[in-house]
């Protein structure tokens, strides 16, 4: 149990520094065969976190409502993120039409989701 959150922290943390990676904080511009190595890396990077978030399972009820509780704090931290960030843009007339789908997706993916467990369960 112990290990397998030292590896999802880990993993975690490979995908914030390559995320990190693409706003180029150095100032360097990136040629295309780098671009090309990050772009695989974060691909690779983000099944292998996708993998983790698939895969758990709370062996108690305990262990559920802290995967319960930190999927919620997720989903709301990234939501209001997007909408911070849609409101920002808005006011500089400069919206972004990924910031809009991909709230629009969350909320769609956390709405399908309800419907899902309500049925199976």
């Amino acid at each position: 149990m112990k290990n397998n959150l030292i590896q999802e922290i880990g993993v975690s943390l490979a995908l914030i520094i390559l995320l990190v990676l693409f706003l180029n904080p150095f100032g360097f511009w990136m040629p295309n065969a780098f671009l090309m190595m990050m772009v695989l890396g974060l691909i690779v990077v983000f099944f292998v976190f996708a993998s983790f978030v698939w895969r758990e399972n709370a062996r108690d009820e305990r262990e559920g409502l802290h995967k319960m509780m930190a999927g919620r704090v997720a989903f709301l931290a990234g939501t209001a993120t997007l909408v911070i960030a849609i409101i920002v843009q808005s006011f500089r007339h400069e919206l972004d039409f990924w910031l809009v789908l991909t709230l629009g997706i969350m909320i769609l993916a956390k709405i399908t989701g309800l419907l899902y467990g309500r049925i199976k369960y």
